[in-house]
């Protein structure tokens, strides 16, 4: 019963990992992470909960869905925090951000194409 819940939490942080990173990015490969990484999060975030209520009592399913809501959350601000105080000059974390963003939208459109 521990292994299950330990799964369930799992999954419940892994999809909203990726539900709350989609709004890093800009529009351009934002649409792209949505149409392609959000959209299955969402449906595995959903279908966690469900195998949660069906499983385990209201009370855990709800625990569960909000810690791990609680810690993606104050993980992504404290990493936040971290980059933040690494670099002191933003315009070349916005230059990082924006290659990793191309770099994203060159790999999704090799990933449909070849």
């Amino acid at each position: 019963m521990i292994i299950k819940y330990l799964g369930f939490l799992f999954t419940l942080l892994w999809s909203y990992t990726f539900i709350k990173s989609q709004s890093i990015f800009k529009k351009g490969s934002g649409i792209l992470i949505t149409l392609f990484v959000s959209n299955i999060s969402w449906l595995t975030f959903l279908a966690a909960c469900f195998y949660g209520f069906k499983n385990f009592s209201f009370y855990q399913t709800l625990l569960g869905i909000v810690v791990s809501i609680t810690l993606i959350h104050l993980a992504f601000s404290r990493l936040s925090l971290y980059i933040n105080s690494k670099f002191s000059d933003k315009r070349y974390l916005i230059m990082i951000k924006t290659t990793i963003e191309y770099l994203i939208i060159g790999i999704f459109a090799y990933y449909i194409f070849f």
